[in-house]
């Protein structure tokens, strides 16, 4: 039996999820003697696990209006070729995983053709968390046959507005391993007995090493000439990054190290497991960082324009920017946003976590209260059964 299947994302987060589910697609169709092929727009980790990749999409990719102006053209074009190319192929089904804006014209654009296509959205946008204007909602679930919805909020808030939604739970929770010992990572990252990590992750798109990195970098330096056995690693989650990481950590005399893409999950544990704290942006590293219990402060800044026009314009409306506290409706981690987004109070929070026990405390009982509401192992795998059960 043979079967076809289309998948669309985008950026670094989307690559992730999107290589861990069509991993679980194949091991899914194996077992019912499925010659499964799998198409899509993703990057190397849907790559790597055998999906044919029209277009990498992980850089064609920005939030804020501003800087997603010159990637519009680039985008349009892709998704033309791969809207032509779903029409012409007939996939059994099109999977879409976040990339909000892209995949919603898609999906709209496949709905009105009438092509019988089933169409799944795995990891939805974050609607129940956020508002534009008054109110209105996104129309995924006038396209959307079925809603793999990762979080609670998500589930309930589409199933109010009559869509079809499995909650199948947060796929982060699939990847979390336990950390190795202390002693057996300084021995691996070569670090001695009293040295740990502060961990950067500032960035998975171009625009967040402009408007990022820089501040982080110069946290960083402030905190090691206080902290002097601080060690700054830097994880780089593209090729292209690794060239910036390293000349902004000589630029600020950090002493530090860029982790290039070629290491593994198992490699992150050991880094993990030394990290006394990270700076990071938003995104899906925050709940990475939460199932591994490492404090965390997250930052983000766009430019001055796209704020503008969000808050007085669009009416734009979030209560936080990280999933973490989005999901537990409250301050868990430490926010810094836009103007707020500096050197000088990242700092200063940094030093009372660092120094503070009951700063710790405090993010760490955080932590306990959102692994309850992430829902139970083997996430993906749920999630392809239902898809697989229904093209067979």
């Amino acid at each position: 039996m043979n079967k076809k299947i289309f998948i669309s994302t985008g950026e670094v987060s989307g690559d992730l999820h999107g290589s861990l589910l069509a991993n679980a697609l194949f091991d899914e169709a194996r077992k019912h003697s499925i010659n499964l092929e799998i198409f899509g727009l993703g990057g190397e980790k849907m790559k790597h696990q055998g999906v044919k990749i029209f277009k990498d999409t992980t850089s064609i990719s920005a939030i804020g209006i501003w800087e997603a102006l010159p990637l519009i053209i680039p985008m349009m074009k892709v998704q033309r070729k791969f809207y032509q190319s779903i029409k012409k192929h007939r996939p059994n089904c099109l999977i879409l995983i976040d990339y909000m804006g892209p995949n919603i014209k898609i999906g709209t654009k496949l709905k009105r053709s009438r092509s019988n296509i089933p169409i799944y959205y795995y990891i939805a946008p974050q609607e129940w968390a956020w508002r534009v204007g008054n109110n209105s909602t996104t129309n995924l679930i006038n396209f959307s046959d079925k809603i793999f919805a990762i979080f609670k909020q998500e589930a309930n808030f589409y199933k109010r507005r009559g869509g079809n939604v499995f909650w199948v739970g947060h796929p982060m929770i699939d990847l979390t391993k336990k950390l190795p010992s202390k002693k057996e990572s300084r021995t691996i990252l070569k670090l001695r007995a009293n040295q740990n990590i502060l961990l950067l992750m500032p960035a998975s798109r171009p625009q967040e090493l402009k408007y990022l990195l820089p501040t982080f970098l110069k946290t960083a330096k402030k905190l090691q000439l206080r902290y002097p056995t601080l060690v700054v690693y830097i994880p780089s989650c593209r090729r292209a990054f690794d060239e910036k990481f390293r000349k902004g950590l000589e630029k600020y005399q950090i002493k530090g190290r860029v982790i290039s893409q070629q290491h593994d999950s198992v490699f992150m544990t050991h880094v993990y497991s030394l990290t006394k704290l990270a700076l990071c942006k938003s995104g899906t590293v925050n709940m990475e960082l939460a199932l591994y219990g490492i404090p965390q402060i997250v930052g983000y800044r766009v430019s001055r324009v796209t704020a503008f026009i969000a808050k007085k314009i669009l009416n734009f409306k979030v209560r936080f920017i990280s999933p973490v506290n989005l999901l537990l409706k409250k301050l868990i981690i430490p926010e810094f946003v836009q103007k707020n987004f500096n050197e000088k109070k990242i700092f200063y929070k940094a030093c009372r976590i660092l120094d503070m026990t009951s700063e710790k405390a405090k993010i760490k009982k955080g932590y306990v209260m959102l692994k309850k509401e992430l829902g139970e192992e083997r996430v993906v795998e749920r999630a392809a059964k239902a898809i697989i059960n229904s093209i067979i």
